[in-house]
């Protein structure tokens, strides 16, 4: 069925100075883009709707995924209205998109559960009122369709030899391609055509690895609506010491505070290469590239303070100033010599009883259960290279076993390598 979508609104909420395509390339937020020119055009002179999704397949976002929430919100604030699109239908079928094994089938009530949790992180960053943004989930249309029809009206739109082209297939083909996950190009294609339809959406945005998949969405309207729709990708965010962006010593850098705590989060961007300090900052927060650009000047020491401030811009955006402030002030304690009173607080801690302790504990069990290395294994490395510490003794027996002794005024302060510290509180 062709008709027009509800139109984008000419001028209004368009804002004046940068342009919204140039703030995004100077920010680090343009790698490909389907038509520069037109789409350049269109955000100069409408307000645009654009979108973004976000499967479901964690309890949370991770820190990759906030770099696609700051590229909607750059959005937002140069005058356009995004969507965040939370996955909710195209979850239960998974992204073959940069895996080379196909990703586990989650019960509907887990992605469900997912989906309300990335709500409240989404909304910590973007501006919901007054319909400045829209936060969707693709369950709405998906979870209905008639498998039958779907084929004939939308299927048949779609070339099996050009999907094979895009490298996410191609790469998937070497150590096999599940029916199920084929389907997934063609979902992601209906989400933009009923956003389209719907809002009126004019540019799906994602990272690289989603090129295909946004191209196809937009050939899609172009052949069912006859109209012009854009595609932009992200280069993804790497580090310059070649390590995952997103990943520590402890794993993966979540947005939860459960997950990946405050003192923790904070501690990622602290320790960040020198050479990426300035990408994070102008994909990582709203500071204005000026200052950003001062701030990261100097390569001498004052880097580090420039790693702090980041940190605590990051921190803010995503759990809030009061947590931030705990989690830099626990680190200057921590670092400081001294970890005591309030200024220790934001450092992560478990209470553990005396009597418990009275007994003794391993260490190699302590850091796992402290959460400062992630298994065993990695527990007996850490200590094996000498990078355990016990109230700042070096420990390198993989029998040692920690006991009230090791306590300092009711507490026992733990280290992993030189930045990340925990508490035991003994009660």
């Amino acid at each position: 069925m062709r008709g027009a979508p509800r139109s984008s609104s000419p001028t209004r909420g368009v804002p004046r100075g940068k342009p919204a395509f140039d703030l995004m390339k100077e920010r680090g937020f343009v790698s490909q883009c389907s038509n520069e020119e037109g789409l350049r055009k269109l955000l100069d002179t409408e307000q645009v709707t654009c979108y973004i999704g976000f499967d479901a397949t964690a309890p949370s976002l991770h820190i990759g995924n906030l770099a696609q929430v700051m590229l909607l919100a750059h959005m937002q604030r140069a005058g356009h209205r995004p969507i965040a699109l939370l996955g909710g239908g195209t979850t239960r079928i998974g992204d073959p998109s940069g895996k080379t094994e196909m990703r586990r089938i989650l019960p509907v009530e887990t992605i469900d559960a997912n989906v309300q949790k990335f709500r409240g992180q989404v909304s910590r960053v973007l501006d919901f009122q007054g319909g400045r943004a829209l936060l969707l989930d693709n369950a709405e249309w998906l979870a209905p369709l008639n498998y039958i029809e779907f084929l004939r009206d939308i299927g048949v739109h779609f070339s099996v030899n050009r999907m094979l082209t895009f490298e996410a297939y191609k790469l998937r083909l070497e150590t096999g391609l599940s029916f199920i996950e084929f389907n997934y190009q063609v979902l992601q294609s209906f989400d933009y055509l009923t956003l389209f339809r719907r809002h009126g959406c004019r540019l799906q945005m994602g990272g690289d690895d989603q090129w295909g998949n946004i191209v196809a969405g937009m050939d899609l309207i172009r052949r069912i609506e006859g109209a012009e729709a854009f595609a932009l990708t992200s280069p993804l965010v790497t580090r310059s010491d070649g390590k995952k962006m997103g990943k520590s010593e402890a794993g993966a850098v979540w947005l939860d505070a459960d997950m990946t705590r405050p003192y923790d989060f904070y501690q990622y961007w602290v320790n960040v290469p020198d050479e990426d300090v300035k990408q994070f900052f102008l994909r990582f927060t709203f500071l204005p590239v000026e200052e950003i650009d001062s701030l990261c000047a100097a390569r001498d020491q004052r880097i580090n303070d420039a790693k702090r401030r980041l940190a605590l811009e990051v921190t803010t955006l995503v759990h809030g100033e009061a947590a931030a402030r705990e989690a830099a002030d626990a680190a200057r304690a921590a670092f400081g010599g001294g970890a005591e009173g309030a200024d220790a607080a934001g450092i992560p801690s478990l209470e553990i009883p005396g009597a418990e302790l009275s007994a003794g504990i391993g260490l190699v069990d302590l850091l796992v259960r402290t959460r400062l290395c992630a298994t065993k294994s990695d527990a007996r490395r850490l200590v094996e290279q000498g990078g355990a510490y016990v109230g700042g003794v070096n420990v390198t027996d993989l029998e040692a076993k920690v006991t009230g002794a090791n306590a300092q005024d009711g507490a026992i302060l733990l280290r992993a390598g030189k930045k990340r510290h925990f508490r035991i509180i003994v009660t």
